[in-house]
């Protein structure tokens, strides 16, 4: 893939560098759990405790945004690479959303970290991999995965790690086009097996997705080289349920999938 020395996304935060540790941020949050507990059990009154709830809230929300600015970042290939491959969607997607649906498509921003980091779905780990998280709609990539990646799983190449993230951006269009709340629905239900299947069934249309944008790319600025989509295909391949479990435990149980198999995977990329 031609990719070096393209326009990159400003939409890109590099907290690499910077202090890590999963105690980084969640000091906040205890306290404030406690003085709710220590408020009831004075019997404050519910519209003094709602007021400080909401402080208290606020606070954490916007230590959360603060620790996102920290660190100084890493000025290496990995931050060029990811920002050339997030403008790459954010050029396709704005076309897609503008010409198919008429509408404007909202850019994620996507946060490069080292080891441990904090949103506002939790904290999450490098052990993690890549994830979005739709409460605040931003993408969290440890680069070592892409290491992970081609060491472990042995699905190296450029593309392969442009299909991890455009993988990622996808789960984003999904939550802008609501396709997510059918999966929180049946998780609401308390249906597990229900909600297993329709995570799967999400994870797969996240694999279209990033097809659809490895298509558009190429149609419309000629930037893939032989070999670039077989990389994309087997990193598809490489990373599905059934493989993991195999090479985990010697054992695949489709009951507990959440992304598909290596074939539906495969797939459904290609489909795209």
């Amino acid at each position: 893939m031609r990719w070096e020395g393209r326009e990159q996304s400003t939409n890109v935060v590099d907290r690499r560098g910077g202090p890590r540790g999963p105690k980084a941020m969640g000091g906040g949050a205890i306290v404030l759990v406690l003085v709710l507990l220590a408020m009831k059990f004075l019997n404050v009154s519910p519209e003094v405790q709602n007021v400080v709830q909401n402080a208290g809230e606020a606070m954490v929300n916007s230590r959360v945004d603060g620790a996102r600015e920290d660190g100084g970042g890493v000025d290496d290939q990995y931050r060029e690479f990811i920002g050339v491959i997030l403008k790459d969607t954010e050029n396709v997607w704005n076309a897609r959303f503008r010409e198919e649906l008429g509408t404007l498509y909202e850019e994620p921003r996507l946060e490069m970290f080292q080891e441990y980091t904090q949103s506002r779905c939790g904290e999450a780990s490098s052990e993690m991999g890549p994830f979005y998280c739709p409460a605040d709609e931003q993408i969290y990539i440890d680069p070592t995965f892409f290491e992970e990646l081609a060491k472990r799983h042995k699905a190296g190449g450029d593309f392969a790690a442009a299909y991890v993230i455009a993988h990622e951006v996808a789960h984003h269009v999904q939550n802008l086009l609501g396709d997510n709340r059918v999966v929180h629905a049946a998780r609401a239900s308390g249906d597990t097996a229900e909600a297993n299947q329709m995570s799967v069934r999400l994870e797969l249309q996240a694999d279209f997705l990033a097809g659809v944008w490895a298509h558009h790319l190429e149609r419309q600025y000629k930037v893939l080289e032989e070999g670039d989509v077989e990389e994309a295909i087997q990193a598809a391949f490489r990373i599905g349920d059934d493989t993991l479990q195999r090479e985990a435990t010697g054992r695949v149980r489709p009951e507990h999938f959440t992304h598909g198999t290596s074939a539906q995977r495969a797939h459904w990329f290609r489909e795209g």
